[in-house]
């Protein structure tokens, strides 16, 4: 069942106020440079660091709850499946603005990507349409708990692992690229250690 909505800025609501001030910073960005293929690139740039942030705050929520619980948390956590799908959302632009400058400068385009680009690329995209189609409750209900836990937290692991190759590759040519590394491994060790704060919570003897 989904969570009760407590505030204005919450659930789908908080999901299409997002995506749509994306969309306009994502323009306004590559309008910047007159939509030019420099313009389109900084729009890849920007959408890069926007997925990684929406992404931080669905995978952090449960932790951040479990380890502080306080307003920002409940409200993190009642909110992460809006996050996850805003997240989506970010991520869906970044194609867009991918798939633009092959359109404009493909041996541009061809020059900075591979094999392994497309491959894992392509696995990454097809976790977030999954993990998306299922955020509904009857997807969710039609796929069963065990099946769904499956796929969203082993596709978050995944995209994971994929954000902080995407961000950690461009470390030795630009080192303060080493910053957007930060949060992702910040979230894992808040999951962490919030799994180890339920582990020993249930081990404990009774008083």
């Amino acid at each position: 069942m989904a969570p009760s909505r407590v505030n204005w800025f919450e659930g789908w609501r908080l999901f299409w106020v997002l995506t749509l001030a994306l969309t306009v910073l994502s323009l306004w960005v590559a309008g910047m440079r007159g939509f030019d293929v420099e313009g389109v690139r900084m729009a890849i740039r920007f959408t890069a660091r926007t997925s990684l942030l929406f992404f931080c705050l669905a995978f952090s929520a449960s932790a951040l709850w479990r380890l502080w619980p306080n307003a920002w948390t409940h409200w993190q956590r009642r909110n992460r499946r809006y996050l996850g799908v805003t997240f989506a959302g970010s991520h869906a632009l970044h194609a867009i603005a991918i798939a633009a400058f092959a359109g404009m400068d493909l041996p541009g385009f061809l020059a900075s990507t591979s094999t392994v680009t497309y491959v894992f690329g392509g696995i990454g995209y097809a976790i977030i349409i999954a993990m998306t189609a299922t955020s509904f409750t009857r997807t969710a209900q039609a796929i069963g708990p065990r099946a769904w836990r499956i796929l969203h937290l082993g596709g978050s692991y995944f995209l994971w692992a994929q954000l902080m190759v995407s961000f950690g590759k461009r470390v030795p040519a630009m080192p303060l690229y080493a910053l957007f590394l930060v949060p992702p491994l910040a979230v894992i060790a808040l999951r962490l250690v919030a799994m180890a704060s339920v582990k020993s919570t249930r081990t404990a003897p009774a008083a």
